[in-house]
């Protein structure tokens, strides 16, 4: 399989926050202790080094924040009383979030998958109230988020998250009812739906944390489109890199690659290469849409500018990390990157029913399949 260098010519370059490392430690620990994962399934996790992911998307985001000791949410960590719960930290507990929260529901049912959607949401938007026993963790994942950096945001921040979260849920939902039905969506319908389920309008929270943009500013059609456009180029590396994953795992139907190749006939590195220059042109439109965005006045102006600035860092830092993470590509992100050629894992049966995910890092590394189970 092909790898294109889809942002060769991409005018932000990597960049890093230098407050990734201590930042990661500490959303390590907390998410450590929200016991999701078995210990040998957490150790495949760690390796998806979802704090270097942050580093890179939020290079400019600064250190500063609100103590969270004391919090319901840390009683278990044992950490010095100057530690802080700041931005970087904020974005790495949401990546680890928003992934674990992909995890559970890439293999549950629809009815399933709508039942976590409830607990989700409820959670956000009752983030001090004791989520019930026997519930699934991620209630208690998203409420501890919630309640630790929820009073750090601008409301409109906190406001537009919650919006995202619910469209990214609804996403969720779909996906797995498309997955039920065996459904192979048309090209523009699968990119409708894949600007909900690759979770970029959360995601973006991070970087709009301390400003303060009014709807009619954020939710005007050209910053709309600026987030659209940002959100297909990161579905599209993404769907790159883990093709290969996904198609070993007999659940690659939610990728551009496979349906391109069900709808447009074509074979892996011609679907790879239509992939590429639909980028290119995505990226050729983005920067035409930046020359289109209006005046709100000289303040939101400014925080505009700095989102849409972050949007696009975005587009890098994902792209960084798919090489540099051990996500989809084990240790040979390096190697891949040099030579752009992926040898393709042999396939096996995916898990159903059961909310049972299975991380293929390691046996990426060994281009065999060493399953590591992870108990919902």
């Amino acid at each position: 399989m092909n790898l294109p260098d889809t942002l060769a010519d991409w005018p932000w370059p990597r960049q890093f926050n230098p407050y990734t490392e201590e930042a990661t430690i500490e959303s390590n620990i907390w998410f450590k202790s929200l016991g999701i994962y078995s210990p040998e399934s957490q150790k495949v996790w760690n390796k998806c080094h979802y704090g270097l992911l942050c580093g890179l998307a939020y290079p400019d985001v600064s250190k500063g924040g609100v103590t969270f000791r004391g919090h319901r949410a840390f009683d278990c960590v044992d950490l010095p009383t100057s530690s802080s719960l700041d931005d970087v930290r904020a974005g790495i507990d949401l990546m680890q979030a928003l992934f674990t929260l992909d995890e559970f529901t890439d293999v549950a049912p629809a009815p399933m998958v709508r039942e976590i959607a409830t607990v989700v949401m409820d959670a956000l938007c009752n983030p001090d109230t004791p989520r019930p026993a026997g519930e699934i963790i991620l209630g208690e994942m998203m409420s501890q988020f919630a309640a630790c950096v929820f009073h750090t945001a601008t409301p409109e921040a906190n406001k537009h998250f919650l919006t995202s979260m619910e469209v990214l849920m609804n996403s969720f939902v779909a996906e797995a009812e498309d997955r039920d039905n065996h459904t192979i969506r048309s090209i523009e319908s699968y990119f409708e739906l894949r600007r909900g389920t690759i979770g970029m309008g959360p995601s973006y929270f991070i970087g709009e944390l301390h400003l303060s943009i009014p709807d009619e500013a954020l939710y005007h059609p050209v910053v709309r489109e600026l987030e659209y456009l940002a959100a297909d180029m990161i579905a599209l590396d993404n769907d790159i890199a883990s093709y290969n994953r996904e198609q070993g795992t007999g659940n690659d139907q939610h990728n551009i690659i496979t349906v391109v190749i069900h709808h447009l006939g074509l074979n892996l590195d011609s679907a790879v290469e239509w992939a590429a220059d639909y980028h290119k042109d995505a990226q050729r439109r983005f920067s035409d849409t930046m020359k289109l965005v209006p005046s709100f006045g000289p303040a939101v102006d400014r925080d505009l500018d700095t989102y849409i600035q972050r949007i696009a860092m975005w587009v890098r830092g994902n792209y960084c990390w798919l090489f540099e993470g051990g996500r989809y590509f084990g240790s040979r992100g390096a190697e891949y990157q040099k030579t752009r050629r992926v040898p393709l894992l042999p396939k096996r049966k995916r898990n159903s029913g059961e909310p049972t995910v299975t991380v293929e890092v390691a046996s990426i590394d060994e281009l065999g399949w060493a399953a590591v189970g992870l108990d919902g």
